[in-house]
């Protein structure tokens, strides 16, 4: 789970969002075509060393017996899509309408379950709602269809020809075929970006491996299916390998005088001067924060262990802090109080959908209208502004972009 703090398409999503490319060999575990040069010799090689680490001789006939890599993997590797965000864009973007509203019905239909991880683990609901939502769109069935390929081909190709990491590449591999061994899943089933990051909240197989555990009591550990593996498994690892802190929030938005900086507690940070944005008191005084303030002239924030716990799961700033916006936002708090330099109040859910029927009436494929903003909406929002002259080209479908549509070409 490796990004970079950046405001660009980060790495991790290159890992964990792959799409099928066209053309791609998508050769699965029965079926046998022309292998690349060296690749039957690597797997043969390979097998001994995947037998010496545990893994039976018939899983590694049932998945890799006659698999073929798929190649497409360094295609997406080289094409991951960058668009340049400013942070309020990046919060824009994944705390949206769509997300808050649909975040809203999953916590309906999964009270029970968030009550119990709450009770289990002490992670609030609203920090797993929002990773779950900006990981798989809460598991929808339509977002893994069409972004999903099968593992064992990707992992293939990446252990066996991409050599900057090839050693891990192998490990995870490995990690995925001991998954079948113990009967977890299928290599059918298995499907997930190009990287092999599978189900609701996106694990790769190590983190299947040695952070899930069976939730649901149903015998096995499953990121798919019903939510409860990899939801409870989510709490677990930012407990475990995030130190979250039962019963203390991920932070506040504050204003605050000066530079200052440090760790302290939030009654000393009071006591120098900074206070809630929304003019409440710290519910905790004696819990420790640090002040962060993304953006010279933008809001301010002191960030408790819990921010941090988030970072874990993807290493931006940027990230985590999105995600305990969205949390809080679906759990019915109000947007920032203090704007972001440059700034533009995020679209509607009509209005995205709105921007996304104009666009493909204009022949910029969205890959849908339903609202949600993924990378297709993004590369067609920048064709769009491109072709209009509409600068900078950034992808970003705000206000500005929705208004040149409502004008017409």
């Amino acid at each position: 789970m490796k990004q970079l703090d950046s405001l660009k398409s980060h790495a991790r999503r290159a890992f964990l969002q792959g799409s099928i490319a066209a053309g791609t060999l998508l050769a699965g575990p029965f079926t046998a075509l022309a292998a690349p040069p060296g690749f039957d010799q690597w797997r043969d090689n390979f097998r001994a060393r995947a037998l010496a680490k545990g893994i039976s001789a018939a899983t590694w006939t049932r998945v890799m017996g006659r698999i073929e890599p798929d190649m497409s993997v360094f295609r997406q590797m080289q094409k991951q899509p960058e668009f340049n965000e400013q942070i309020w864009q990046y919060i824009n973007r994944r705390v949206s309408d769509w997300r808050i509203i649909n975040g809203r019905e999953a916590l309906k239909k999964n009270e029970a379950l968030f009550a119990r991880i709450e009770k289990d683990f002490g992670v609030e609901r609203g920090t797993l709602l929002a990773l779950w939502g900006v990981e798989s769109a809460y598991g929808d069935p339509l977002v893994q269809q069409n972004h999903m390929k099968p593992v064992f081909p990707a992992l293939a190709a990446l252990a066996w020809n991409e050599p900057r990491r090839k050693a891990y590449w192998e490990t995870e591999l490995i990690n995925a075929l001991r998954i079948v061994d113990r009967g977890w899943s299928t290599p059918e089933e298995m499907r997930g970006s190009w990287a092999g990051a599978m189900g609701h909240s996106q694990w790769m197989p190590e983190v299947w491996l040695n952070v899930g555990f069976d939730y649901d009591g149903d015998g096995k550990v499953s990121p798919f299916g019903r939510p409860d593996d990899a939801l409870g498994s989510t709490a677990k690892y930012l407990v475990n390998r995030g130190k979250y802190h039962r019963g203390q929030h991920w932070g506040y938005e504050v204003r605050a005088n000066g530079n200052m900086s440090g760790s302290r507690t939030y009654a000393a940070w009071a006591s120098a001067g900074v206070t809630r944005a929304d003019g409440q008191p710290f519910p905790q005084p004696n819990a420790s924060a640090q002040l962060w303030i993304p953006v010279v002239g933008g809001p301010a924030f002191l960030l408790g262990p819990n921010f941090y716990a988030v970072r874990s799961y993807n290493p931006s700033m940027n990230y985590a802090l999105a995600i305990c916006h969205l949390g809080d936002r679906i759990l019915g708090a109000p947007p920032f109080i203090h704007p972001f330099p440059g700034s533009e109040r995020a679209l509607t859910l009509a209005e995205v959908q709105e921007m996304q029927t104009r666009l493909s009436k204009a022949g910029f494929d969205t890959g849908g209208t339903d609202g949600r903003v993924g990378n297709d909406t993004m590369k067609a929002i920048r064709d769009y502004q491109t072709k209009m002259s509409l600068l900078p080209a950034d992808g970003y479908g705000g206000l500005k972009v929705l208004a040149r549509l409502r004008q017409g070409n």
